[in-house]
């Protein structure tokens, strides 16, 4: 096995680790909530919470990972994590939480979430090695669904039946296990023309880079609208789940997995479709699918019916991760990398709170989580005709291919 190849196992154990912790948590924090309010905008503002640091520290830290060593920095995010995590779950054990306790974790968790997310990103091409970023993407995001819903859900709704704490000890656990497996990536990983002024000019010439390149800047754009309106009825999950479909809190968690099994799939397929139908017509597919599929769960109440259009769900959102991701890693500089992608989370996770609350307004004046969910599909099919536009014309952009500069020091 060569050095790309052992450091890339490493990252994607450690990825593994970090996110059977985090798919843990999934379930375990709205199931936690869930078990203080029934309350649909205060199930929605807890999604929120946790996505809102995106929208407040994604592009100062992108400038910080562009002046420091991105594995050491992930290393030091997932054991912040571990020890948050630890300790909310002892405040759970002494029942000395309550919905605004969870809210204030949710939004700590999501403050070190937006370094150890943005790290592994900015991270892959160096580990990774050229001509291998749609290969390596798919694996990431193949990792990424089957920790935090293929196994993490199930095992996040078993644990919390066991007794509420024990999911967050898990937790606790996988974040701390990432950060050990993170300590045997060997090399160092500070980008060769690191960042060397101000924060605040650094931030400034990252954005101008971004804006100088209208084809990046759309797709952050389309990627933004698109994160609003998946969040719409995401949000909404554990009501749909529990009392839409009538699922108990195991089962739940078992539901909570179709869309890891479905991103399996499409972390397999998604550089063969990529390869025989190029990255724009796989993303503008990827994009509809997503649309009908949310549209089609708010119109079915059949448990097992759901479940399927879930998993393909999580397939589609793999497969358009998978273009974006790659585009992005092709496109932009190394010694951009990090206030490029804080500049894309910005507007990314940054759009998740919004389309959490305006999901929970949804459910609560239109009576149910179900609604959300076709609500949400329908402005869906209105975005992809709306990409479909705007994207007219890209082709060198979107078959752009591996550049030496990719890799980092």
């Amino acid at each position: 096995m060569s050095g790309k190849d052992r450091r890339l196992t490493w990252l994607l154990s450690a990825s593994a680790a970090s996110n059977l912790g985090d798919g843990v948590g999934k379930v375990a924090f709205p199931l936690l909530a869930a078990t203080l309010t029934r309350d649909p905008l205060l199930i929605a503002g807890l999604s929120a919470t946790q996505f809102l640091p995106w929208l407040l520290f994604a592009l100062p830290v992108g400038a910080l990972l562009d002046r420091v060593d991105r594995r050491r920095a992930i290393v030091v995010a997932n054991t912040a994590r571990a020890a948050l995590v630890g300790l909310l779950a002892v405040l759970v054990l002494a029942d000395a939480v309550s919905i605004w306790v969870v809210y204030v974790f949710g939004l700590l968790l999501g403050v070190v979430e937006t370094v150890a997310d943005s790290a592994a990103n900015v991270l892959i091409p160096a580990v990774a090695g050229d001509g291998r970023l749609e290969s390596a993407n798919s694996k990431l995001q193949a990792v990424e669904v089957v920790g935090q819903n293929f196994l993490g859900g199930p095992l996040g709704g078993v644990a919390f039946a066991m007794f509420a704490a024990f999911p967050f000890l898990l937790n606790s656990a996988g974040f701390a296990v990432a950060a050990v497996l993170l300590l045997c990536i060997a090399g160092r990983y500070r980008p060769e023309a690191a960042a060397r002024g101000s924060v605040r000019v650094e931030i400034a010439g990252g954005l101008g880079w971004l804006r100088r390149n209208p084809f990046l800047s759309r797709l952050v754009l389309l990627a933004g609208a698109t994160a609003l309106l998946v969040e719409m009825p995401m949000a909404q999950l554990v009501l749909y789940g529990l009392e839409d479909l009538r699922l108990s809190e195991v089962v739940f968690g078992v539901f909570a997995s179709g869309a890891g099994a479905g991103g399996l799939l499409g972390a397999a397929v998604a550089p063969r479709l990529i390869s025989r139908f190029g990255r724009r017509g796989v993303l503008l597919g990827g994009m509809l699918a997503v649309a009908v599929l949310i549209g089609g769960m708010g119109l079915v109440a059949q448990p097992v019916v759901a479940g399927v259009l879930y998993g393909l769900f999580g397939a589609a959102v793999v497969v358009v991760n998978v273009v974006l991701a790659t585009l992005r890693h092709l496109l932009v500089p190394s010694e951009y990398l990090g206030r490029v992608m804080g500049a894309w989370r910005t507007v990314v996770w940054g759009a998740v709170p919004v389309g959490a609350l305006l999901g929970g307004l949804a459910a609560s004046l239109l009576g149910s989580a179900s609604a959300a969910f076709v609500l949400s599909g329908a402005l869906q099919v209105g975005l992809v005709v709306v990409a479909a536009w705007v994207l007219r014309g890209q082709a060198t952009e979107f078959a752009a291919t591996p550049e030496p500069a990719l890799r980092d020091g």
